[in-house]
């Protein structure tokens, strides 16, 4: 009998797993935005220290869970389990950083929605009671991004206002059994949506109907809704995106106006920073989430924050071929930890 499952997608942890540590790596833009005294590790070189930007973002995934590691005072060896992965061909930042570590390993793909993915698969994971220790970890890279999705750097090409910039960074989030830290309460995994949105540069669009569909639905299965929380956070619909997500719930009779805010908004400023729509990638609500949310969770400031991890679900064949692109969302319900 499935007895922390509620409604058609949503589960609770009766015994709700602790964020305990948690580990963000910035880039040279990401660490000149307003969230910059929020990280952990910041690097002005886009390659840092390697030859090509996919090893760099093999290099941003080790980085972080070496500091994890570091934050936590547990070797790596004591980690039971990595849920990770990246928007790189076949995951590769994610498979490449973990190489000759001897934690055992489950790669996911769940593009921009990728942190928030694999929260829910740690507090599975740990609230299950398969593991004690699971890492949480995923990133993305700007320069990598933009050629394998679009165009290379190179090629010198326009950016579209409703485009949104790859942020460059990793982060990675202990869950454990036993500890101090905000808590995973509940969790909704998300349904596919496609609203025919094939514009490769417009994701906001493309990933908000996804995003309403998760949170009617963890309103819905757990009989809650946007007053229970001080804030819901999108992974990176950006402002168009946001824009977008508030008007389809509007259209449902559900107003979050007043708690909403996302990941692509948060990161840069627009007002000196030219990212257009907003940030977005992987590392967007990665970075955002294990520095900025987690430490406003865990100092009380946030009492209880729905994490909404958002995913556009193309691939540069699909997109070449001019099909739609599919969204996805994880809904993350997390408790301050004091």
């Amino acid at each position: 009998m499935a007895v922390h499952k509620r409604g058609r997608q949503s589960f609770i942890l009766k015994n709700p797993p602790i964020i305990t540590t948690w580990a963000s790596i910035a880039g040279k833009k990401e660490i000149e935005g307003p969230l910059s005294h929020t990280f952990d590790v910041k690097c002005r070189d886009t390659y840092f220290g390697q030859k090509t930007w996919e090893l760099a973002e093999k290099r941003m995934q080790q980085l972080a869970i070496e500091k994890l590691s570091s934050k936590a005072g547990i070797p790596q060896s004591e980690f039971d389990l990595v849920f990770s992965g990246d928007l790189l061909n076949q995951c590769i930042g994610s498979s490449f950083s973990l190489r000759n570590t001897g934690i055992p390993h489950l790669g996911l793909y769940g593009a921009c929605s990728t942190m928030a993915e694999s929260l829910l698969m740690a507090s599975m994971a740990v609230g299950g009671g398969f593991a004690d220790r699971v890492v949480a970890m995923t990133s993305s890279h700007f320069a990598s991004s933009e050629r394998q999705y679009r165009f290379p750097l190179g090629y010198g090409g326009q950016r579209t206002p409703t485009s949104q910039w790859t942020v460059t960074g990793s982060g990675a989030a202990l869950v454990c059994s036993e500890g101090t830290g905000p808590k995973i309460t509940a969790c909704t995994i998300g349904t596919v949506t496609d609203f025919g949105i094939k514009d490769a540069n417009n994701m906001g669009a493309a990933m908000a109907p996804a995003a309403a569909e998760t949170i009617k639905a963890h309103f819905q299965d757990l009989n809650t809704g946007p007053n229970d929380f001080d804030l819901i956070v999108t992974g990176d619909l950006g402002q168009l995106g946001k824009e977008v997500l508030l008007d389809l719930l509007r259209r449902d009779g559900i107003s979050i106006g007043g708690k909403i805010t996302d990941c692509g908004t948060l990161i840069f400023d627009n007002t000196t920073q030219d990212v257009h729509a907003g940030g977005s990638g992987c590392g967007c609500s990665a970075i955002t989430l294990c520095g900025y949310l987690l430490e406003q969770l865990n100092s009380g400031k946030i009492k209880k924050l729905l994490f909404c991890g958002t995913g556009a679900l193309l691939s540069p064949t699909s997109t070449q071929q001019g099909l739609p692109i599919p969204g996805v969302c994880h809904a993350v319900s997390i408790s301050g930890g004091r």
